[in-house]
């Protein structure tokens, strides 16, 4: 098992040459367009700190904060251009009736690049992702159009986010059969509430080269302990294509925030309380223990939670505190797995 003490402990992301930081700075959190994210002064002292301890991969996407999150990153960024890892992503619809203006088409795709690319203030993007599949596109269409933006230097690297298995490991082997450019990451949920990615879709990019980078690793706040029992009343919602109102509907509407979820917390409490560190570190070191998980993302509001974040680079789990953990989050991985893993244990 690998283990991180800084944010300079470079690793590759996934089977590519680029190297990343253990964590990955979020941007979702730039801007106040959406009622609870960062100000501009915030958003920059958290992008400096970050920085400054020796980051550099930060993540964003065309459509958050309505653009301003690129804007900011494009400004704070300036001269410091060449030293980040820059990813963002695409498929998120930026006009309303417009239905071209999202999905994942080449039109789509080419367009939000060029949008990016210009809120950026940037030439080239390290890292593009596919945001969301939209199960209308045809996987030729993206890893073409995909292929082109690498040939014209205006990309360097691929992913690909939010998207099912088979499609993914679909996607990767035509790329390595007609010689296009192949996906380097995979961004998902995973944390100790959001397990059942590790049924196929981690197994999976393992196996084709992709690095993991989870996003929402403290399961949107709720395994920082932030929540209580009370807040299963009040918490609920749907995610849709307006932004969401607050970061409650967001925990609610994604699973997070269930008895379930609070279950599981109260465990990541009482560790931390034990190793004299916070929560949130304890959950994000779980996530580090994974050999699949290149970067996981962290998105602070303030800089005072991005020093705590940063922090669960030194937290060290032991083989008991592992399986309390284990043991409280396990999921039933389903057939065929389930089935395999007793036929072979009776081997």
């Amino acid at each position: 098992m690998t283990t991180f003490t800084t944010l300079d402990a470079y690793r590759p992301l996934g089977r590519s040459g680029l190297r990343v930081s253990p964590l990955a700075l979020g941007t979702m959190t730039f801007g106040t367009d959406w009622g609870w994210g960062a100000d501009r002064d915030a958003s920059r002292a958290i992008f400096d700190t970050y920085l400054e301890r020796g980051g550099n991969f930060v993540d964003t996407a065309n459509a958050y904060t309505g653009g301003t999150a690129e804007q900011m990153l494009g400004e704070f960024a300036g001269s410091r251009r060449e030293q980040l890892v820059i990813a963002t992503k695409y498929s998120m619809p930026t006009r309303p009736g417009d239905p071209n203006s999202g999905g994942n088409s080449r039109k789509s795709m080419i367009r939000s690049v060029e949008g990016s690319l210009d809120r950026l203030r940037t030439d080239y993007l390290d890292l593009l992702y596919l945001h969301i599949w939209d199960g209308r596109t045809p996987v030729e269409e993206v890893l073409r159009a995909m292929d082109d933006l690498v040939r014209s230097g205006k990309v360097l690297y691929l992913g690909i986010s939010d998207t099912p298995a088979w499609q993914v490991s679909r996607m990767q082997a035509i790329t390595e059969l007609r010689g296009w450019s192949p996906l380097a990451a995979l961004q998902i949920p995973y944390n100790l509430i959001e397990r059942t990615v590790e049924r196929d879709l981690i197994p999976m990019a393992e196996t084709m080269g992709l690095g993991v980078v989870p996003w929402s690793p403290l399961a949107a706040g709720v395994l920082t302990g932030k929540y209580s029992r009370a807040d299963l009343e009040s918490g609920s919602g749907t995610l849709s294509s307006r932004p969401p109102s607050d970061r409650k509907t967001v925990a609610a509407a994604n699973g997070f925030l269930t008895a379930r979820g609070l279950d599981i917390t109260d465990v990541v409490t009482e560790i931390a309380a034990e190793l004299g560190v916070t929560a949130s570190q304890v959950a994000l070191a779980w996530t580090l223990l994974n050999p699949a998980v290149v970067s996981p993302l962290v998105g602070a509001r303030t800089l005072a939670q991005l020093e705590d974040n940063l922090g669960a680079l030194e937290v060290r789990l032991d083989t008991k505190h592992q399986a309390r953990l284990a043991e409280v989050s396990d999921i039933d991985l389903g057939f065929p797995h389930e089935a395999l893993r007793r036929v072979n244990a009776s081997r």
